[in-house]
Parts: C-alpha cells; structure tokens; sequence
C-alpha cells in the first residue's frame, strides 16, 4: 500500500474570458505523502490560489475550467465524482 494520500498530475485550470484564456494553473504536479506538509510557493499572480482552489473544486465558474489533469486523493480521482 502506497502512502500517497493526495497526487495531483499535470493539473491545468483555465479562466476564459472575451479577451482570451488565462492559464492560471498550467501543468502542476505533486504528491503529498502522509505525514508530510506542503507548502506552495511563488510570487504574486502564479497561481498559487487557483491551484489550492482547484484542488478543492472551488475555481469560479463557468469563467474558469479544470481542462485537464488528475486529482487524486486516496485512490480517487476527484475530478471524476459529480460536484
């Protein structure tokens, strides 16, 4: 049995607007194993909080999408359950 509690893989989250797409959260990857804290560092704008809010599917829709990536979070893939 693996102790990956929460694996998040190649995790994109867009925001569209008429002006374009914003790719806020553009590729992230990581796993959190148990015991274990993360922090998520980086400068103003990186994306920091639209990470944390995809994470907990929170993003504000319908302006903003997770387009692609897997959250894993013991042995489920969140972004496959219904909201």
């Amino acid at each position: 049995m693996s102790d990956v509690i929460l694996d998040v893989k190649d995790l994109h989250t867009y925001i569209f607007s008429r002006w374009g797409v914003v790719r806020a959260v553009d590729g992230v990857s990581f796993s959190l194993h148990m015991g274990e804290t993360l922090g998520i560092v980086g400068e103003s704008g990186c994306g920091k909080t639209m990470t944390s809010l995809s994470l907990l599917r929170l993003i504000p829709k319908p302006a903003a999408r997770i387009v692609k990536g897997e959250i894993w979070l013991d042995g489920e893939n969140l972004l496959e359950k219904r909201e």
